[in-house]
């Protein structure tokens, strides 16, 4: 939130955007109360994060919906890509579960969205990256300017306007209109310096403060809700869940674990799966993140205070610490959601196909968010269904490819991933994601590397999936293009990135497998152990630059610590074996070797591959 907070009435978006609707929208009827909806906002849902598509000066850019963000913003590789002028704003900062970071103004010359365009519109410059592809948030600045509509399963935001007597009417009118259960919940006054959704909830019975955040991919309780259900990271049956990240310049280490009951509204949901972690949220407990957002149609009503939702079904949050092709589809027993929720019936809930997609585009959506929602199912027959209304488009057969690869049948993703990369060549995603499908197949670097070339044309210098690029060539054992799609990361973010570290030990590792520039490698280790000290991973990229340039003793010292805290890794175990048998410590040097083949099989046949042999 921020520290020196700008007043929303000074951009013209926000007036203008309700102003449209307004004019746009159509009307629903409850009494005396009318519901003047404005046309529906696609988002398309890139895994956990909703996102709209925008044109900044002419360019196509992406931006990830956040209602917990209080105002529109881009990151400074978004500013650099769209060259765009900065404003000075002295004294201004925000703040996220990563902690506090200065934040600039840049002017946008022309902003357009919905096919409407409009001049000199404000966006406050901070954070390291958005996910799903996104170069910016679109914030409450516009989501503040009338009654929200979150439909995310269907792929749709409406802004809604009620006019008349509308103190006292269900403003859910879509669970009206199905006879469907709902519940309604008081939110705060919101106001320019606190913008967000906050309600209450109940954890284990406890009352616990709530905000509602669609930029927060997965609901998130903080160590101190959890503590006082009873809960810590080192309970019975807590395990890892992976990090979690946003607005600042730290990563967070989460837990996941089973409460007795979670319940909101109406909705109680027994012994409930929850993601906590040492987060500081101001005057909260808990975010509720898009997962809840899916499996929810959420109405935020702001004219009465309140808000109203209904369960789609499903899963209501998401547990996976990270989204992984070729998930288990059935993760959860037959039924019984990971949340513990009884599933919906296998027929289509009526509330949630109200509005039927009426094009390619509609299905597309709803068939991504379905994915999204593990409902693999429902993805395929929309996806399917998006191919034969627009067979020329080529997102509609990569997004089916996905679905494919999510549910582990390979082969017919890459069929799709062929189609949309032959309908457009310079599909990014689809490039990406057949390159990362055939290096999980072992297949030779001759028919993983075209891909990646072509993505990397494609793209800016400041695109965040250079990272990827550059890990799935070192995957592919091309270390030197790797280590060149890190420079081009590197050269182009601020040093106080927060996946600077990551990137710099990757680089780092890229050119100690390739054995060159040795010393520039070790610059690089040093600097991301100096951001994030006691990182495994970091520690063994240095201990293979020492075991590189024949300084044993220093390769043992780094490939016991990064042991220390990992000790399973069998590079570390085969690099400190190898240093040890350069010393002619032949028996630890062996009882290493033997270690790390026993973790992985074809580890010296792997590090030979680079020169990296007793």
């Amino acid at each position: 939130m921020p520290r020196v907070p700008i007043d929303s009435a000074r951009l013209p978006l926000g007036r203008a955007l309700l102003a449209w609707a307004i004019l746009a929208a159509s009307a629903a009827h409850a009494g005396t109360c009318q519901i003047v909806r404005s046309p529906d906002i696609p988002v398309t849902m890139s895994g956990l994060r909703p996102v709209v598509h925008a044109q900044i000066n002419g360019q196509d850019a992406a931006l990830a919906v956040d209602s917990g963000a209080f105002f529109s913003m881009l990151t400074p590789a978004a500013v650099q890509q769209f060259q765009l002028p900065y404003k000075e704003f002295p004294g201004l900062y925000v703040e996220g579960i990563g902690g506090h970071e200065s934040a600039r103004v840049v002017r946008v010359r022309k902003f357009t969205l919905l096919g409407t365009t409009w001049d000199d519109v404000e966006f406050v410059v901070a954070g390291s990256g958005f996910g799903g592809g996104a170069v910016g948030l679109l914030g409450q600045n516009v989501l503040r300017i009338a009654d929200v509509e979150y439909d995310l399963a269907n792929g749709v935001i409406r802004l809604v306007k009620p006019k008349g007597d509308c103190k006292r009417t269900n403003l859910a009118y879509w669970a009206d209109a199905a006879n469907k259960p709902y519940s309604v919940i008081d939110i705060e006054f919101a106001r320019v310096g606190q913008p967000h959704t906050r309600s209450v909830a109940y954890l284990n019975g406890v009352k616990i403060g709530v905000i509602f955040d669609t930029g927060a991919a997965q609901s998130l309780l903080t160590l101190g809700a959890a503590k006082r259900a009873g809960i810590t990271p080192t309970s019975p049956g807590v395990t890892e869940g992976g990090d979690s990240w946003g607005l600042g310049h730290k990563l967070t280490q989460t837990w996941i674990t089973r409460f007795s009951s979670f319940k909101i509204g109406d909705e109680e949901i027994q012994h409930a799966q929850l993601r906590f972690g040492d987060v500081l949220l101001m005057n909260a407990d808990m975010l509720i993140g898009a997962d809840f957002f899916l499996s929810h149609r959420v109405y935020v009503a702001t004219s009465q205070s309140r808000l109203y939702f209904t369960y789609n079904g499903g899963p209501v949050f998401d547990l996976s610490a990270a989204r992984a092709p070729a998930e288990a589809a059935a993760a959860a027993a037959p039924g019984v959601d990971a949340s513990g929720v009884p599933s919906p019936p296998a027929a289509p809930d009526a509330a949630l196909r109200l509005d039927e997609p009426t094009d390619a585009a509609g299905f597309a959506r709803r068939g991504a968010a379905s994915d999204a929602r593990h409902d693999y199912a429902a993805a395929l027959a929309d996806l399917t269904r998006a191919c034969e209304l627009a067979p020329t488009e080529s997102s509609n057969f990569y997004q089916r490819g996905v679905v494919y690869w999510h549910k582990g049948q390979e082969d017919a993703a890459l069929a799709d991933f062929n189609q949309a990369i032959m309908l457009k060549p310079d599909n990014v995603d689809a490039l990406l994601d057949r390159a990362s499908l055939r290096v999980g197949r072992h297949a030779p670097a001759a028919e993983v590397t075209p891909d990646l070339e072509a993505a990397s044309r494609a793209l800016p210098l400041q695109a965040e999936v250079r990272l990827r690029i550059g890990d799935l060539y070192e995957s592919a054992g091309q270390p030197v293009p790797a280590l060149i799609e890190y420079s081009k990361w590197i050269d182009s973010h601020p040093r106080d990135n927060l996946f600077m570290p990551r990137a710099l030990n990757s680089r780092c590792r890229s050119r100690a497998l390739a054995g060159q520039e040795l010393e520039q490698a070790l610059g690089d280790c040093n600097a991301s152990l100096r951001m994030r000290p006691n990182t495994a991973a970091y520690l063994d990229s240095r201990g293979l630059v020492y075991l590189r340039k024949n300084d044993y003793d220093k390769a043992i010292a780094d490939y016991n610590a990064a042991l220390h805290l990992q000790p399973k890794s069998a590079w570390s175990l085969y690099g400190r074996g190898l240093a040890k048998l350069r010393k002619g410590l032949t028996a630890d040097g062996q009882t290493d070797v033997a270690a790390a083949n026993a973790l992985e099989p074809k580890m010296a046949e792997h590090a030979a591959r680079y020169g990296i042999t007793p």
